[in-house]
């Protein structure tokens, strides 16, 4: 440690420059327990306020020379994706701060996003603070539960509460989908968990073109600030740049912790043309060529070790050369879509960085860079996908469809997802990828820190293994706060991670975070001074196991010393260090509440299923109201795989011709809605775009009250089949039609069900172009949804 950090450490003990809470004279702040308690004032008897002075007003402020501190976090960026790591595409701000700063090469996180962001906050292992997998998938065993608990408060919380100020624009996918209905609870939104602002996305992705946005609890209506150009990434950095110039206007001498959460470039990998145009040819020699490639340049810069080899692909990753021309006329346009979206992304973190500049901060603030919360995702299976919620309901989309909508890749008509093997590609030099957390292509991403005013080095690299739970306690560290021992009057779990204060200037320092465990859906793995072993359970584009999961069937085991890619597995040749291993990561399981083991995936987006809370729990019928919008499909009526009916009481008055939307659940690309068109009643199912039945009244609606009944008789024999779908008005049938598949498991991920309007994109999207056109101008008295028996 330097001896920097000494003195900070001791001056936090002893003293703080800043508060003077109780007396004229300057007392140290016990920051062991926060909020820090008001002074006691003793009682004042003089009646006269001329005659008395004050006592001076207890200020909470960071310790002296406490640095701003900026943490950017990136989506489903593999290792070997940016030009700062050897990957192929630009990432120039990047590149920068490394050139400035230290890479860390040996940089981990947990395969998965939510679990990953946790983690990074709680400065804890991810079971520990219940998100073991995404929330969407969270189940009833403690380490899964997707809520928080109070024993393990977040950075931001603990930073704010210490006197800075906090904020945080982008993806928050820290939050239980049955808590964001206005019944809550709100402990785990952005602003109960630290931040004093908050501008961004609750769930695990949106549509970069038309997001639905909460600026704290409330939702943006985004049709006034969309023009062509628009884009959620730029529209955060906007954000955060002006909030930050706001702060340091009022405050100059306050620092900030600003949490800048990309939603680039986890699926759906929508950026403007012009961006993908930049890569244009660049992927047409395939993925089996561009691993080659960046493996030399790894080599070249140092990035990996001399003697690395390229990890063998998985078996079901074919040779680029073994496809069609048409499949690789296909794959090459989604991967420059995919690159394209990273150099966009990169480019609004590097208009975050350029504000600090432009203020005068950047070389006094604390900047993380951390390319990607896990590996590159090979979610899009074989051939990827145009529309992604097709994955998600199990209806791979053939090369043919995709070829015929290639143009609009990227536009608001798509929601795409590149081929798997690509994402093997750009996780090189590993094998495997994002859900994978027994390999390094799911967990390790690359790092920078800058800090040019403190970290005397310049363009190095840091080799000793790191995690993202390291990076609480390094903020901590460097602001000179004390990990505080109670949190709002709760104990607080102590961190787990290993501050990496102690590489800033030694780059042989010796290692300190010798042991980490990794689990995400049955997939394992654990690290202990130097080994590695693991299991992969499953695969992305298998959920099957290949292993009894009760086994030590598929353990593997990896000397990190020499192989640096995971490339020569030991496990025959050493069954005693592979016991051994496998022992600490029994060990690490239990002390983390990792166990029992649960390799379930997609089954566990249905609440019953997955054993979580379900907000509907129970109940058969709903009944919603004007007003109610933005319903995440976890707190709604499960309708899917069920027969169903809507009934709605709505009302024409005088002349007027009733139009717009009465109830609507998902959007453009998958969904449902009720509607009334030019005063004729109207019911759209929307299948993946595949498949989009309409059903519409040859009568308009009458003028006073109606009513207007859908019933869906389902065919049954299992989930996503099809049915017989009736629309009524005031009793009456007036239109049948034939739906021959239904969603299975989910309509989308970030859009909602909203009473009077379809937000973001819309379920009938011919008739409503915007969320605007689709408002309802009659009266809606109530809608009443039902499953049927």
């Amino acid at each position: 440690m330097t001896l920097y950090f000494v003195k900070r450490a001791l001056a936090v003990i002893v003293t703080s420059v800043f508060a003077q809470a109780v007396s004229a004279e300057p007392t140290a702040l016990d920051r062991s327990s926060i909020p820090i308690a008001a002074p006691d004032y003793p009682s004042i008897t003089e009646v006269d306020a001329n005659k008395v002075q004050p006592p001076p007003l207890q200020v909470i402020s960071p310790p002296e020379k406490a640095p701003n501190i900026v943490v950017i976090l990136t989506d489903d960026v593999g290792y070997g994706v940016p030009s700062t790591f050897g990957g192929p595409v630009d990432t120039p701000t990047l590149d920068r701060l490394a050139q400035n700063g230290l890479s860390y090469t040996r940089f981990h996180t947990t395969a998965l996003c939510s679990p990953t962001r946790s983690a990074l906050k709680a400065g804890r292992n991810h079971h520990m603070v219940n998100v073991g997998s995404v929330q969407e998938i969270a189940t009833a065993f403690p380490g899964n539960t997707g809520q928080i608990p109070n024993t393990t408060a977040p950075v931001a919380e603990i930073l704010r509460l210490n006197g800075y100020n906090t904020a945080a624009f982008g993806k928050w996918h820290e939050t239980a989908l049955t808590d964001t209905s206005v019944s809550g609870p709100q402990h785990n939104w952005p602003n109960r968990q630290g931040f004093e602002k908050f501008y961004g996305f609750i769930g695990a992705e949106v549509n970069f073109l038309r997001p639905n946005i909460h600026d704290g609890f409330a939702l943006v209506d985004t049709d006034k600030i969309r023009d062509p150009d628009y884009h959620f990434d730029a529209d955060i950095a906007d954000q955060a740049v002006n909030w930050m110039r706001a702060q340091k206007t009022m405050t100059p001498e306050k620092p900030f912790f600003v949490y800048f959460a990309t939603g680039g470039v986890h699926a759906p990998h929508m950026v403007h043309k012009k961006w993908a145009d930049k890569y244009s040819g660049k992927f047409d020699q395939g993925w089996d060529k561009l691993r080659e490639e960046t493996l030399a340049r790894q080599l070249e810069a140092g990035i990996v070790p001399e003697g690395t080899v390229l990890a063998q692909k998985p078996d079901e990753v074919d040779d680029w050369d073994s496809h069609t021309a048409d499949e690789r006329r296909l794959y090459a346009r989604q991967a420059e879509f995919f690159a394209g979206l990273v150099e966009h992304t990169d480019y609004q973190a590097g208009r975050v960085v350029d504000a600090l500049e432009d203020m005068g901060i950047l070389d006094d603030t604390l900047v993380i860079y951390i390319s990607g919360d896990n590996g590159t995702s090979a979610e899009g299976e074989r051939d990827g996908y145009f529309n992604w919620y097709s994955m998600m309901n199990r209806y791979p989309e053939t090369v043919e469809y995709q070829l015929s909508r290639l143009d609009e890749w990227g536009t608001i008509t798509s929601y795409p997802h590149m081929a798997a093997s690509w994402a093997v590609a750009f996780d090189a030099p590993f094998a495997w990828t994002k859900q994978e957390a027994g390999d390094f292509g799911g967990t390790r991403n690359g790092t920078v820190i800058h800090w040019p005013n403190m970290i005397k080095a310049r363009g190095e690299k840091r080799t000793q293994f790191s995690h993202v739970i390291d990076i609480a306690p390094t903020i901590l560290e460097v602001a000179g706060i004390p990990e505080p021992e109670y949190v709002n009057g709760v104990k607080q779990i102590p961190m787990q991670g290993t501050s990496l204060v102690y590489t800033f200037d030694n780059a042989d320092a010796e290692e300190r975070h010798k042991t980490q465990y990794f689990e995400m859906v049955g997939n394992r793995g654990i690290y202990h001074e130097g080994w590695f072993a693991r299991v992969i359970q499953t695969t992305p584009w298998n959920p099957e196991s290949r292993y009894p999961i009760t086994s030590k069937e598929g353990w593997e085991l990896f000397d990190l010393r020499n192989d640096f890619s995971l490339s020569n597995n030991l496990a025959k040749d050493k069954p005693k260090k592979l016991n051994e291993m496998i022992k600490v990561f029994m060990e690490q399981a239990v002390e983390n509440h990792v166990l029992p083991l649960d390799t379930r995936l997609l089954d566990r987006m249905d609440a019953k299923t997955a054993g979580r809370i379900d907000l509907m729990d129970g109940r058969k019928s709903l009944t919603v109201f004007p007003g109610m919008i933005g319903m995440a499909e976890d707190t709604f009526l499960n309708v899917k795989n069920t027969s169903s009916r809507i009934t709605a009481a709505v009302g024409v008055r005088g002349d007027e011709e009733a139009n717009g939307v009465i109830l609507a659940q998902g959007g453009s690309h998958s969904g449902w809605a009720l509607y009334v068109t030019d005063g004729y009643p109207a019911f759209t199912y929307n299948f993946l775009q595949h498949q989009i039945t309409s059903l519409k009244s040859s009568e308009r609606l009458p003028e006073g009250e109606s009513t207007i009944t859908y019933t869906f008789d389902y065919d049954g024999d299992g989930r996503g089949k099809g049915g017989t779908a009736i629309l009524a008005v005031n009793g009456k049938e007036v239109a049948r039609e034939r739906i021959e598949r239904t969603i299975m498991n989910a309509y989308t991920v970030d859009e909602t069900t909203d009473v009077g309007v379809d937000l973001s994109t819309q379920v009938a999207q011919s008739v409503f172009p915007t969320a605007r056109d689709s408002l309802f101008t009659g009266t809606i008295e109530a809608v009443t949804v039902e499953i049927l028996e």
